[in-house]
């Protein structure tokens, strides 16, 4: 404890960070050094790079000429960048479209393929890539984008103006704002479903939602959001509520609503998010409903937290049908960290003793941190979008409830978040039988026996849902996942339209070798998995009951939802 305290004041006092904490140019260097020291190889890609500029300067010839001629590099589907006209029709541009397409793709293929490299180091130094070349595309800049060119003389320079005076505006923010903050507010167009909080500690609030059906499921479902963003994506508005249509289908639905903590919860840890959070909840909603045992939902983190939970009221030894909860699902959720995709460039331990030092001055990271990191693994959708409409076509930016979300952040408090890094990311040890003591036990995933059902999005930038997937190998229990198109947020905040917008797959999982080989035998059905998700859970969750109003004697209503911590700042 001392020497904990010694190492807050060396940090506070202004401890030197180190110069390259996230390994940039260490990566970089790497992967430069590795093609240096395989000169053939290199020569190769040399020669490939040639090949490529040979054909460009063929097709843009042609074009010049008005033949008609292929891309010889083709944007890809979802990149905007390219998408005007413009970019085709005018040889011109097209020539600076292609070179900038063959370079950059040469550039990042050369990173992730540099010889003599581990997995790990090639996809730092491809991600750094990456991140170099996307800040460089033309279309970032006034005279390499001619949409905000052509914008600029129809507007006589207003567009300009307007582009400068939002870039001064946001530049102390560090990046171009996403949304319009004004146009929400928790509670009024935001987080409507009614509510009342009915159980309150330190760390968390439990919201039961009320009913909308005369009789419901005897067996709740409690839901664990996550804690690095506010619990309200899982009820945004009318149209796309996850716990309003549940409460449509015949479900009691409780949902923690975590607080934003500052200095005074440093000490908080991993642990305290289980038991004290997880755990808690779990215990109210069986009090308030009246029955022995709850359905236990967690989404991101807090299926992370759930996942622990399982595994440490699995080491009880009591029947299976005397524990608190009967069966689990998770929603884009890591266990298995051994391979975190894009975001593990920023884990490693020089990485983590940066942000330790950060943490240790203040007591917490920041949550505009997480955010930038998140925004860094899709950069130009996330980014440079924002910048190109905002300063250099001098758009306001947009309205959109899912992006107030997303930059509605909160802070990490500084003994889990070090626990979450160390002991999850960098040593996996949440994968690993009994390498975790969590309230005095041993926890082990493979104890747990209970039904799961398991969701992973296609297209998750933060929890690949191959990695998700993993959970399947990992539990003794039948495991049903759902693979939904989309992503991280959209592929999970998915409510059925019509005509469908998304489609998912779903299938038992047993017997599969890996994730692709269960896709392969999946059928792909358009529409929401919340429609598969419901059907599974109605086999589970007993019989219809009168409806419950929130709340009980031991836990009475202490405020109507959204709650208080959900609007901490």
């Amino acid at each position: 404890m001392e020497a904990r305290k010694e190492n807050r004041a060396i940090a506070a006092c202004g401890a030197a960070p180190q110069p390259d904490p996230y390994g940039i140019a260490r990566s970089l260097t790497r992967a430069q050094q590795a093609w240096l020291e395989h000169p053939q190889a290199l020569w190769g890609e040399l020669l490939r790079l040639q090949g490529g500029m040979a054909a460009v300067a063929a097709q843009v010839g042609a074009r010049w000429f008005g033949l008609p001629m292929p891309d010889v590099e083709v944007p890809v589907a979802e990149d905007e960048r390219f998408q005007d006209p413009v970019w085709s029709a005018h040889p011109g541009w097209d020539a600076l479209k292609e070179q900038y397409l063959l370079l950059s793709r040469w550039l990042v293929d050369l990173a992730y393929g540099a010889p003599g490299l581990d997995e790990q180091e090639r996809r730092r130094a491809g991600f750094w890539t990456r991140q170099y070349v996307d800040a460089l595309a033309p279309t970032n800049f006034l005279w390499g984008n001619p949409v905000a060119l052509l914008r600029a003389l129809q507007t006589g320079g207003a567009s300009l103006a307007d582009g400068l005076r939002h870039f001064i505006e946001e530049a102390p923010e560090g990046l171009p704002r996403m949304v319009d903050m004004s146009r929400f507010r928790v509670g009024g167009n935001l987080a409507t479903t009614p509510g009342a909080v009915v159980m309150r500690n330190e760390l968390v609030e439990l919201i039961q939602y009320a009913p909308s059906t005369e009789r419901v499921r005897a067996i709740p479902v409690v839901i664990v959001a996550p804690w690095i963003n506010k619990y309200y994506i899982l009820d945004l508005n009318e149209r796309k509520s996850l716990v309003r249509w549940l409460t449509g289908q015949g479900f009691t639905v409780f949902v923690t609503s975590w607080r934003n903590p500052g200095p005074e919860m440093r000490d908080t840890t991993f642990e305290d998010y289980v038991l004290k959070g997880v755990g808690a909840c779990v215990e109210a909603a069986r009090e308030i409903c009246g029955v022995p045992q709850v359905h236990l939902t967690g989404y991101c983190i807090g299926g992370t937290a759930v996942a622990a939970y399982m595994a440490w009221m699995n080491r009880e030894a009591k029947p299976k049908s005397r524990l608190p909860v009967a069966h689990w699902s998770l929603f884009t959720t890591l266990v298995d960290f051994s391979d975190p995709g894009d975001i593990g460039a920023f884990i490693d331990e020089a990485a983590v003793e940066e942000i330790e030092r950060r943490m240790a001055g203040r007591g917490y990271l920041d949550g505009a941190e997480m955010a930038t990191s998140f925004r860094m693994l899709r950069p130009n959708s996330l980014i440079w979008h924002y910048w190109v409409h905002n300063y250099l076509l001098g758009e306001e930016p947009p309205a959109f409830d899912v992006l107030y979300w997303n930059m509605d952040s909160t802070r990490m408090p500084e003994a889990m978040h070090r626990f979450y890094l160390r002991e999850l990311y960098l040593h996996n040890r949440l994968a690993q039988s009994d390498a975790l003591v969590l309230g005095g036990r041993k926890i082990d995933l493979g104890r747990i026996a209970q039904p799961l059902y398991a969701v992973g999005t296609e297209q998750d930038h933060i929890v690949p849902w191959r990695q998700s997937f993993r959970i399947c190998g990992l539990v003794k229990g039948p495991v049903r996942y759902a693979l939904s198109t989309s992503g991280h947020v959209l592929g999970v905040v998915n409510p059925p339209v019509q005509p469908p917008k998304r489609a998912y797959w779903a299938g038992e999982a047993a017997g599969a070798a890996d994730a692709e080989a269960w896709r392969e035998r999946q059928p792909k059905v358009a529409g929401t998995w919340w429609e598969d998700w419901a059907a599974w859970l109605g086999e589970r969750c007993g019989d219809e009951v009168p409806a419950r109003a929130p709340g009980s004697e031991a836990f009475p209503a202490l405020a109507p939802a959204p709650g208080t911590y959900v609007l901490e700042r």
